[in-house]
């Protein structure tokens, strides 16, 4: 039986990304329904960013304890409890999906789970999962359809991981970030294809818990998307944690089972194989734009399936906006969330408009790794004049006192304007330290406004400072 729903604005997706613009539409006094096929929280919550940060923080405990003695603390008979670490990891997503709901239920957004389609026009149909039959907080029966008219619609449809050609995912042999994840044991070897985040990220935790991991990775460098002299320093501090990478690697094929497998793949030079338990395909994702019924509303996505938008996230359909991994904008969880909150205030006709200038991204291994603006050389390439600012934690107070001292901040200025162009960090706490330049970017500020700007001793902070005071050759601590 169907049922038909009238509602200001309809969200597809209710990852981070379709949430939070459902919130903010909510906020803005709109009647707003969510439609979520598969996991309320999305990718992020479920089966990515949080799952992934859960494991990475556990295991990087881990090697700080191994580590203790450098402090003067003993410590002896170290054992993993790893389902103990599993059962850590499904409680954190399960608070933070939980809260995703209740978060939605208090702003009086209505929740369809179900896969959603355009049937027209500012018109959806859902067919309702009848997993959700007995949730209070669902629309609709059990295996029913809702049809659902809107005034506005965003499309928060999210991505699917990518697939290696030749090489299918089978869930046993070869694995996706998804069953990384989720594996019951530590496996005693792993080939990870893919040299990006995802792929080192995970590769940073089953090296710590006592995996042997290769890393194939076809181009000539890691971590693409990244400055080329933080791929650099990646590269040779995850040499130096045990982990084996190969470059220019490209995968031509898998044999064997889980358990006894062998990997080949080319190098410029020859065909090789390696020995492995698992393979983890870590090769990027794509956006799932593929079964929405876009043609019902005359929407073609691009040849790669993202659909195309302005800076206020509107597609070429009126009263149709697309945010998250379905455009061709960073795939980043903080992306598609700012992009969503631009898309519901646009739909409740208000002026909004995405700015990329200023968005910082994140590797999550040990030393962490950071960047926000152009790479150095991304800048040289547009025919920019640079004056470049580097300092090393190893002249950082707080590090040694840490001792963890590897890395550098590195900040990047017109050499006429001193306009502040990047930030670039390896070391304690990037993540965080690069908000720093984040901010100062976000209001165009130049490195001089780092440089002037008091910071508290000792922090890691000051690594940042002494890097814009050496824009000007002005550093103190080196």
């Amino acid at each position: 039986m169907s049922e038909d729903l009238h509602v200001d604005l309809a969200v597809i997706g209710a990852g981070p990304g379709g949430y939070v613009a459902a919130l903010r539409a909510a906020q803005l006094g709109l009647k707003t329904v969510v439609i979520e096929k598969e996991f309320v929280g999305g990718t992020c919550l479920n089966i990515g960013c949080i799952p992934s940060k859960a494991l990475l923080d556990a295991t990087h405990l881990l090697t700080q304890i191994r580590n203790a003695s450098a402090f003067g603390i003993r410590v002896e008979g170290i054992e993993v409890d790893y389902p103990a670490m599993r059962q850590h990891k499904a409680k954190v997503v399960k608070m933070l999906t939980g809260g995703v709901r209740s978060l939605l239920r208090k702003a009086g957004v209505t929740l369809i789970e179900g896969e959603g389609s355009f049937a027209g026009p500012g018109v959806l149909q859902v067919d309702r999962a009848v997993s959700a039959a007995t949730s209070s907080e669902s629309k609709g029966g059990a295996g029913g359809r809702v049809v659902v008219r809107a005034g506005s619609i965003i499309i928060a449809s999210g991505s699917g991981e990518a697939q290696l050609p030749g090489v299918p995912l089978d869930g046993e042999l070869v694995i996706s970030s998804r069953g990384a994840l989720d594996l019951e044991e530590v496996p005693q070897r792993m080939v990870v294809v893919g040299g990006g985040y995802i792929g080192l990220e995970m590769s940073s935790v089953y090296s710590r818990l006592g995996t042997d991991v290769v890393v194939l990775e076809m181009l000539d460098r890691l971590l693409p998307e990244m400055d080329q002299e933080v791929a650099e320093t990646a590269e040779k501090l995850m040499r130096e944690q045990g982990l084996d990478i190969r470059l220019n690697a490209r995968v031509s094929g898998v044999t064997g089972r889980a358990g006894d497998a062998e990997v080949a793949f080319e190098t410029t030079e020859e065909r090789q194989t390696v020995a492995t338990d698992i393979v983890l395909v870590a090769i990027g994702r794509r956006p799932l734009t593929a079964g929405l019924g876009l043609d019902a509303i005359d929407l073609e996505p691009d040849p790669r399936g993202y659909i195309t938008v302005d800076h206020g996230m509107r597609t070429g359909v009126p009263g149709v906006y697309a945010v998250g991994d379905v455009v061709p904008t960073p795939m980043l969880a903080h992306v598609a969330m700012d992009e969503g909150v631009v898309a519901a205030e646009c739909a409740a006709g208000r002026d909004a408009a995405m700015e990329y200038r200023a968005i910082p991204a994140v590797v999550f291994t040990s030393p962490e790794l950071a960047s926000v603006g152009l790479k150095e050389e991304e800048a040289l390439a547009r025919g920019r004049k640079l004056r470049v600012g580097r300092f090393p934690f190893r002249g950082n107070a707080r590090a040694r006192a840490r001792n963890d001292v590897e890395g550098w901040v590195k900040i990047i200025a017109d050499a006429e304007t001193d306009e502040l162009l990047g930030a670039h960090c390896v070391g304690p706490e990037a993540g965080h330290l690069i908000h720093e330049a984040v901010v100062a970017m976000g209001y165009s500020g130049y490195s001089e406004d780092l440089a002037l700007t008091v910071h508290a001793h000792p922090t890691l902070s000051e690594a940042f400072k002494e890097a814009a005071l050496a824009v000007d050759g002005r550093s103190l601590h080196i």
